[in-house]
């Protein structure tokens, strides 16, 4: 059956039809998820986007075993990603509305020429008529790969906050605390409707943080290269200098399986490294090489990050 659904999506007749019954398929087992996506894997993607996907984030020193850092400590390893990533073939509807379920990515070609690439537990809204094409992100993130049109102009809203271009690639992601664009290609310009007199020119490379009665710029080199924060799109997180705490909630974005740090004297504790998003038990088992931690995987829910009395040599 899933050898069906990958030929239906590859023959560039889907609709959303097909997509709510693909839906409707998936969640009557979660076991085929992951068969559609190796059957995807064999079949549906072309080799040059295989080869895209894989220039997109830059690999490992070491191709083979790849870095991973508690500060200026090495250690850890990381195996080749596999990622979650559905890619629905055909332009879809001009109003369509999208939902991403936990550890799925999606990459939506739109009827202008388009490309959306949807993050885990996102939704959205697409409505693209004569005069505008506008994207309505109500949760999570994605990024977009705009077709060029001058006549009309491509909008990311999220709550107040506006993403505009016209042929360029950038990503928006709905914090708590926010809104944060990030521009990979071309110039996007940012603003909140609570005071759209300020507005941002957002250029390559660079990223904006909106937030209720601020707008911050970050310039190239200010933060770590904007195509590590989206290296999700190729089913794998970076950490740069990120603390335990954030780099689980990153993990928690993608894994049913959750990640606690039960002592919160181990939440600071900083890190860098390329790892599998869908991996969070190997994830935890690097953490003791260089933390004194404990990996407690008794509930099947829950991955426990305990303090350990077992001291950790360095060499």
């Amino acid at each position: 059956m899933a050898a069906e659904w990958v030929a239906r999506m590859d023959s560039g007749s889907w609709t959303e039809a097909d997509e709510a019954a693909l839906q409707t398929w998936l969640a009557a087992d979660p076991r085929r998820q992951g068969l559609l996506l190796q059957t995807q894997a064999a079949w549906m993607l072309p080799d040059a986007l295989r080869e895209q996907e894989a220039a997109e984030v830059p690999a490992p020193a070491n191709d083979t075993g790849g870095k991973w850092m508690r500060r200026g400590v090495l250690g850890g390893m990381i195996a080749a990603s596999a990622a979650a990533i559905i890619t629905v073939r055909g332009g879809l509807s001009r109003d369509a509305d999208f939902v991403t379920r936990v550890g799925e990515i999606r990459r939506v070609p739109l009827d202008d020429g388009s490309i959306m690439t949807i993050n885990s537990g996102s939704e959205l809204k697409v409505s693209l008529s004569r005069r505008a094409r506008e994207i309505q992100l109500l949760q999570g993130e994605a990024w977009f790969d705009v077709a060029k049109d001058a006549e009309r102009p491509f909008i990311v809203a999220s709550g107040p906050v506006r993403a505009k271009a016209v042929g360029t690639a950038f990503s928006v992601r709905k914090r708590d605390d926010g809104v944060e664009v990030l521009v990979t290609e071309g110039v996007v310009e940012t603003w909140s409707d609570q005071d759209s007199s300020r507005r941002l020119t957002v250029t390559a490379g660079e990223r904006a943080v909106i937030k209720e009665w601020a707008l911050v710029h970050y310039r190239e080199g200010d933060t770590p290269p904007v195509d590590r924060a989206l290296a999700w799109r190729n089913g794998m997180i970076d950490l740069n200098g990120t603390t335990l705490r954030e780099a689980a909630d990153e993990f928690n974005r993608y894994n049913q399986r959750q990640i606690v740090i039960a002592d919160p004297g181990l939440a600071s504790e900083q890190f860098d490294g390329l790892f599998k998003l869908d991996d969070p038990e190997g994830f935890a088992e690097t953490l003791k090489v260089t933390l004194p931690v404990a990996i407690n995987t008794s509930d099947p829910h829950t991955i426990r990050v305990e303090r350990s009395n077992e001291s950790i040599l360095v060499k």
